[in-house]
């Protein structure tokens, strides 16, 4: 698209949809690429460190995006894709400047060649969606528990575990004694590209025996999550989250602290941020990686149920990454109201989509 805009002579703009820092890596990974002939693949299995501009701490080798690794084609087109974007008139990214600002600053002191960016977020889908019913008993179940004791388990629309990671966090949940909201979903054949999970029929089949039993005083299994609209409940007080962007941000607008247990794309440097940059977040394990590749026979590791209740714990009792959490929130509402930052950003966007007219 941006070829065909450039044969018109229309000026082109981009929307990132993950955060500024991710972008910022891009640009990094593409310039040390052309210009200093590195090569990222090399890092494969590395306990190395990385200095990157939009980060403020260094970042291991482990928690970058697995397509980096990928020899046969994932890492030139995360590369070229970089080229593409320095094309571009504009960047506009689903973030705002109070939650990224060493980001941000990383784009003016930086002497390459990189468009302007505006930060124009939270962007949210706030909608609560009812999906045909399943919402109501999930949000009655939640009016009936006290405020902030609901830690929720959610890994997205294309997060899943195999059976025996599905008992570890069972066995962990039991043990910690919190109160808890599962949305846990069957894994898609593994001979499916970009299967999606499904619910499951029958949670017994999958989950320790007696466990539904005796957790039903605190605890309720579920299926599909209407996410936004559980996040925002009072009793809400804790999200196990795979640090998807937009979950990452959802969760600041609601004010819930995360325990991260990223699963696959660019979620392991989202949760490097939260965890490390950010203190927003408790960690679970901030380097997991979910083998999602059809006909993989490699073994998944298995996140035991000490580390998960571990990280489970934290998120409750960390009373300064709560009131952190809490401050970012006010600070993200802020930013998209008339005179915040991301508001009077996307003013600049404005006029500069004039000038260029």
């Amino acid at each position: 698209m941006t070829d065909v805009a450039n044969e018109f002579g229309v000026p082109t703009y981009l929307y990132f949809t993950s955060s500024a820092a991710a972008l910022g890596l891009m640009f990094d990974l593409q310039a040390k690429h052309d210009d200093e002939d590195f090569d990222v693949t090399e890092l494969k299995d590395s306990e190395l460190e990385v200095s990157l501009p939009s980060y403020a701490n260094p970042v291991p080798a482990k928690v970058l995006p697995s397509v980096l690794f990928d020899k046969d084609g994932g890492c030139n087109t995360f590369i070229g894709l970089a080229r593409k974007y320095r094309g571009m008139k504009g960047i506009l990214v689903n973030t705002f400047e109070e939650l990224e600002r060493y980001a941000m600053e990383s784009f003016l002191r930086s002497n390459a060649n990189i468009p302007l960016v505006f930060p124009v977020g939270p962007i949210l889908n706030l909608k609560n969606s009812t999906n045909d019913g399943k919402a109501d008993g999930i949000m009655t179940w939640l009016d009936d528990q006290p405020e902030s004791s609901v830690v929720f388990l959610c890994f997205g629309s294309m997060g899943s575990f195999n059976e025996e990671q599905v008992k570890e966090i069972a066995v962990a949940l039991e043990k910690s004694g919190q109160r808890f909201l599962w949305s846990l979903r069957r894994p898609p054949s593994k001979d499916k590209l970009m299967g999606l999970p499904k619910d499951y029929e029958n949670y017994e089949d999958v989950l320790p025996e007696g466990f539904l039993e005796r957790t039903s005083g605190v605890g309720k299994v579920i299926g599909w999550a209407p996410q936004t609209a559980v996040l925002s409940h009072p009793s809400v007080g804790g999200f196990v989250s795979h640090c998807g962007w937009n979950s990452t941000l959802e969760s600041i607008w609601c004010g819930v602290p995360v325990a991260a247990w990223p699963l696959y794309a660019e979620q392991q440097l989202n949760a490097f941020k939260l965890v490390v940059e950010l203190g927003l977040a408790a960690e679970i394990k901030i380097d997991y990686r979910s083998n999602m590749r059809p006909g993989s026979n490699e073994k998944e590791v298995i996140v035991s149920a000490a580390e998960i209740e571990s990280g489970i714990r934290r998120l409750i009792s960390d009373g300064e990454m709560r009131k952190k959490v809490k401050e970012t929130k006010e600070k993200s509402r802020f930013a998209v109201s008339e005179g915040g930052s991301s508001h009077a950003s996307i003013g600049r966007f404005i006029d500069h989509v004039i000038v260029n007219e």
